[in-house]
C-alpha cells in the first residue's frame, strides 16, 4: 500500500508543478486559482510521501517520489507547455524511469 501512496504522491507532485507553471502564465483571479491548486496538490503530495516513508526507506521513497515528479512534469511540459522533445531529453527521461523501476525492485 505504501508504494501506492508514493506513486499517487508523485502524481500530485506533477500536479503542483503544473499548477505553478499555469500560475506563471496567467494573471489576476486565474493565477490565484492556480496557486490554490498548487498548495492543495503540495499538501496532498507531502502527506502521501510521509505516509509512504512510515515503512519504506526514506532515501528510496524520496528518490522515487522526486523521479515520478520529474518525469511527469517533463512529460506535461512537453505535451502542454510546448517544451522541446528532442532525442537527448527523451533519452534521459527514459533512463530516469528505468532508475525509478530499478529502485522499486531493489528495495525491501
Amino acid at each position: 500500500m505504501n508504494w501506492i501512496y508514493l506513486i499517487i504522491g508523485g502524481l500530485f507532485e506533477v500536479g503542483f508543478a503544473s499548477c505553478l507553471g499555469k500560475a506563471k502564465e496567467t494573471s489576476g483571479t486565474a493565477s490565484i486559482y492556480w496557486m490554490g491548486g498548487f498548495f492543495i496538490c503540495l499538501a496532498i503530495s507531502m502527506y502521501l510521501l510521509y505516509k509512504a516513508t512510515l515503512t519504506l526507506p526514506i532515501g528510496t521513497a524520496y528518490a522515487v517520489w522526486t523521479g515520478i515528479g520529474a518525469v511527469g512534469t517533463a512529460i506535461v511540459g512537453i505535451l502542454f507547455f510546448k517544451e522541446p522533445a528532442d532525442f537527448w531529453r527523451l533519452f534521459f527521461i527514459t533512463t530516469l524511469i528505468s532508475s525509478i523501476i530499478g529502485l522499486k525492485y531493489v528495495s525491501h
